[in-house]
């Protein structure tokens, strides 16, 4: 009896336990949206006080135009490694120890990597191509 009585209050504490993390989960997945919906309007607010200059027309502003094409590449970069960062980390808080889902969070998070380092790389890439092209 006495196996039984130990094993009853554990069980009885699990739900509790249960809601507790998820209610964890569910504050840390509110401030990550948060976050990144912050993110974003803060993004498409700054392009509406600034608008981008009117397109070149003469030969010497092609050196604008790969730096809006720069400036373009790096933001929509880091915006979508930041998207998957934030979806690779709901889905690792969601897993609940699933291996099938632990593995598909870490394959989120390794292509958030991927994507900030292209995001990082971008503006050589278009350094090398300005210099292809005037030169």
């Amino acid at each position: 009896m006495t196996g039984t009585a130990a094993t009853a209050p554990a069980e009885t504490a699990t739900p509790g336990r249960r809601w507790q993390r998820r209610l964890r989960n569910a504050v840390v997945i509110v401030a990550i949206v948060a976050v990144v919906v912050a993110t974003l309007a803060t993004v498409a607010f700054g392009m509406i006080a600034n608008p981008p200059p009117s397109p070149p027309t003469r030969p010497e502003d092609l050196g604008r135009v790969f730096d809006n094409t720069r400036t373009w590449l790096v933001g929509l970069l880091a915006a979508l490694a930041t998207l998957m960062l934030t979806v690779g980390g709901v889905r690792y808080l969601i897993a609940g120890g699933d291996p099938g889902e632990v593995h598909k969070a870490k394959a989120a998070l390794k292509a958030s990597a991927f994507g900030y380092a292209l995001a990082v790389l971008a503006p050589l890439l278009v350094n090398v191509l300005r210099h292809l092209v005037s030169g």
